[in-house]
């Protein structure tokens, strides 16, 4: 949870910057372009700030009303801030472009627009790239659109989206400012803000749409069900396997619950030794399995 919470920081600091920056470009130029960046980036702080409660009421410890504790939490902030990127970026940047396609102004001192893009690309570049390093680590070898449709790791996922189209929707505020100086049509500065508006709108689907499974209670990384199978092969008391399921409750927190056939003529005590050394062989392999249950069970 450090290092998410390290990047979440680290992006907030940088939105807050870029927030200021675009907001006084967008005075100055008044390109609506600019605009729908300086309220991408508003929107961006708040989203970090909601990621933020997310992760901490995700540490909370398990209690009477949430015996299997709050890890949850960090998705249901995380579809929120989906839904936020939506509306309070996307939807409100494309009224943006239509409003300024409809009834075009001319754009002023595009020096200052054009530095601070260019300055606010290399902020966001700089968060983006973290995200890539820090999501390296963790996919190790799998590849990363894979990462990004199986991860657990929400709040990452969201940081990396919302940057990433920060990033595109800044190459694009760029090009269109620079072709409604070039052609002297001001319009292509509407253009830019209503394909901001689109990318925002659809970075957002596709984070929601991910949050969303993690809260219905999606499945755990296969690999883990793999080892439980692999670990009760391995146990002499077991005469098979008969079901495993496992659910994600929050980012390193697993349930697995499954029901073994046991050989016969064991006892009370033989049956709860059993299923205790199989416990314990299965913490050992993995260590994201924070609640284990185990029923005994005749499949025959």
């Amino acid at each position: 949870m450090a290092g998410d919470t390290k990047e979440i920081l680290k992006s907030l600091a940088v939105n807050v910057t870029i927030a200021v920056c675009k907001g006084v470009a967008a005075f100055f130029t008044g390109s609506g372009a600019m605009l729908a960046e300086a309220i991408h980036s508003s929107a961006d702080c708040i989203n970090q700030v909601l990621l933020l409660v997310g992760v901490s009421l995700a540490k909370k410890p398990p209690d009477e009303k949430y015996p299997l504790g709050y890890g949850r939490s960090v998705y249901f902030w995380s579809f929120i801030v989906a839904l936020l990127l939506f509306s309070g970026g996307g939807v409100f940047s494309v009224y943006e472009g239509v409003h300024k396609l409809s009834h075009p102004e001319p754009v002023d001192h595009v020096g200052w627009g054009f530095g601070i893009l260019g300055f606010s690309m290399l902020l966001e570049g700089w968060a983006t790239w973290g995200n890539l390093v820090e999501m390296k680590k963790r996919r190790g070898e799998v590849g990363l659109l894979q990462y990004l449709r199986d991860t657990k790791d929400s709040d990452l996922v969201v940081l990396f989206g919302e940057n990433s189209a920060a990033v595109l929707g800044l190459a694009l505020a760029i090009a269109s400012l620079a072709l409604a100086v070039v052609t002297g049509d001001p319009r292509w500065d509407g253009v830019g803000s209503l394909l901001i508006g689109l990318v925002l709108i659809a970075v957002a689907i596709f984070l929601g749409r991910e949050v969303m499974s993690l809260l219905l209670g999606e499945r755990a990384d296969p690999q883990i069900e793999r080892t439980v199978e692999e670990v009760a092969k391995t146990q002499p008391r077991i005469k098979r396997l008969i079901r495993v399921l496992s659910i994600q409750q929050g980012p390193g927190e697993v349930m697995v619950a499954c029901k073994v056939h046991l050989v016969d003529g064991l006892d009370t005590a033989g049956v709860v030794d059993a299923i205790d050394t199989f416990e314990k062989a299965i913490h050992e392999r993995v260590d994201d399995i924070r609640w284990l249950f185990v029923e005994p069970d005749d499949d025959d």
